[in-house]
């Protein structure tokens, strides 16, 4: 495992050892304190960011490690230097880059030029580090990932593509509603439906969120406006409407099913008050989550 793009750069096993390691880290946070000291890690960010910023900078300085933080705009890919000669210079100072991009080439260039392992932080095809910590937050609740039931309802987007392929290879049950013309991409969902062949999982996407959260134990939403696609605004509001995960949705499921959200949330869009700040709402520790599986995944990497 040198880089992590993709779920489709861990095997099944890296996966679920990753995932206990989580488990591990959360509840032994003190014995991991030196592990990466003397480590640098530099974050480079084409958009913004709180979550994935903030607990990867938190999670390597708690690991006693060092972070740099720099922008497009502060390096001189501004004024025209190529990805591939930055990554080859980056590599020889720091221990691992991670990169939030508007596009995913960016980020395989980065790791065909870099001698150090290179992180999705997003990109707009994935968001493989989001897709861990929720699974490793479905596991801290159910003990367990194979046979629970996911319902994803909302945009097909890139914690979409990350989920798919994540619950196929843990055997985790996952019904995606996304209006018609936006549905994930053809060939992820291919690819994880291949991939829950050998798991014996099922792996669904449909296009009625009231079918899709039947007998859920989760009910996954996420924005309907993603960024780089604000000029849609208006549009998707009124395509997603039917998708907003309210009380309505939520009688449709298991009774003690719990609610997710990567956040950031649009209150009263995607997710209604009642439900985010509910008692069926796990979004907090969700979120608190992507401290411990950026550890899991910075030892992983560098170790």
């Amino acid at each position: 495992m040198k880089n992590l793009l993709s779920m489709n750069d861990l095997s099944i096993k890296e996966l679920v050892e990753i995932i206990k390691f989580t488990e591990e880290i959360k509840r032994y946070p003190d014995e991991y304190g030196e592990e990466l000291k003397g480590k640098t890690l530099v974050m480079i960010f084409e958009r913004p960011s709180t979550r994935t910023r903030i607990s990867f900078e938190s999670a390597m300085l708690q690991l006693g490690g060092h972070t740099i933080d720099v922008t497009r705009d502060s390096t001189q890919l501004e004024r025209g230097e190529t990805i591939a000669d930055s990554a080859k210079v980056l590599s020889r100072y720091v221990d691992a880059i991670v990169a939030r991009v508007d596009r995913h080439d960016t980020l395989i260039e980065l790791a065909k030029n870099s001698s150090v392992p290179v992180i999705n932080g997003l990109s707009d095809l994935e968001h493989p580090c989001q897709a861990i910590s929720d699974l490793f937050t479905v596991y801290e609740i159910k003990g367990e990932l194979k046979g629970i039931n996911i319902s994803y309802i909302g945009d097909g987007n890139n914690v979409c593509h990350s989920l798919l392929l994540g619950c196929a290879m843990t055997g985790m049950n996952l019904k995606v509603a996304s209006p018609k013309e936006y549905e994930p991409k053809k060939y992820i969902l291919n690819s994880a439906v291949k991939i829950s062949k050998k798991t014996g999982c099922t792996i669904e996407v449909i296009n009625d969120p009231n079918e899709a959260v039947r007998d859920a134990d989760f009910i996954y939403t996420d924005v309907w406006v993603s960024m780089g696609h604000e000029k849609e605004e208006e549009k998707r509001v009124e395509v997603f409407k039917k998708y907003q995960i309210n009380q309505r949705i939520l009688a449709n499921a298991k009774k003690d099913c719990k609610v997710m959200h990567c956040l950031p949330a649009h209150r009263g869009m995607e997710i209604t008050d009642d439900v985010l700040d509910g008692p069926n709402s796990i979004v907090w520790d969700q979120a608190e989550n992507r401290l411990h599986a950026q550890k899991a995944i910075l030892l992983k990497l560098l170790k």
